[in-house]
């Protein structure tokens, strides 16, 4: 009697089976998916953590921000960079700053030249992220914690670093910007001082404003220094 060829198709199976070794199981089709579950082909949040940290470790050096209390910045940055040379950790952490700018105001009727803390309440800090260095920043006097998501430091951006430091770097003193377009001023000083007016345009970068005053029953544009002007 002729076998079917069902019963040819499952005897060709089963000799190819006796020929692999006891207790292997059987490698599954190729277009039957893949033979690991979805847990192990999904990489777990832990080693993404890890494969994060194991590059920072390897010797990346970013600026990351910490937080301070307000008024301390400055004693903060004396106390780590005081801990990075007590504990040797010059090859990890390499710069700590507190971005500060000169300003030009105007106090007591004279104009004085002042520095002012860019960022209140922060500290930056130059280093590799790994488990000693973030210890010793994290554990300075003052330090209350690191800018991040989560519990995670996070850099700041390459861009970020560049605006930051050619803020610092300026030689010129920035005058603080106190009034806007549409606001009512009043005049101060020079040939319209005690004139009513409103700011039509600011030009911060010159500390120049422009302002609109009624002069001879018409509404006339005259360029004032900022410091000329306040609020009325």
């Amino acid at each position: 009697m002729f076998l079917e060829q069902k019963d040819m198709d499952d005897l060709d199976r089963t000799e190819e089976m006796s020929e692999l070794e006891p207790g292997k199981p059987v490698a599954e089709d190729a277009g039957s998916g893949p033979t690991s579950s979805p847990q192990e082909s999904e990489p777990s949040s832990e080693a993404a953590g890890a494969a994060i940290e194991a590059k920072e470790a390897a010797g990346e050096r970013r600026w990351y921000v910490v937080h301070s209390y307000s008024g301390y910045e400055s004693r903060v940055k004396k106390n780590l960079e005081h801990r990075i040379e007590s504990m040797a950790m010059q090859d990890r952490i390499f710069q700590v700053i507190v971005p500060t700018e000169e300003r030009l105001e105007r106090k007591e009727g004279q104009r004085r030249i002042t520095e002012h803390r860019v960022f209140p309440g922060y500290v930056f800090v130059e280093m590799v992220m790994d488990e000693d260095s973030w210890y010793v920043v994290r554990n300075t006097p003052g330090v209350t914690g690191f800018v991040g998501i989560g519990n995670k430091p996070t850099p700041l951006p390459a861009d970020e670093v560049e605006k930051i430091m050619k803020r610092v770097e300026s030689t010129e003193p920035k005058i603080e910007v106190n009034v806007k377009p549409g606001q009512k001023v009043r005049i101060k000083e020079g040939p319209f001082a005690e004139f009513m007016g409103v700011v039509d345009d600011v030009d911060a970068d010159k500390g120049k404003a422009r302002v609109l005053v009624s002069f001879f029953n018409r509404e006339t544009p005259i360029e004032v220094d900022l410091l000329q002007v306040e609020k009325a």
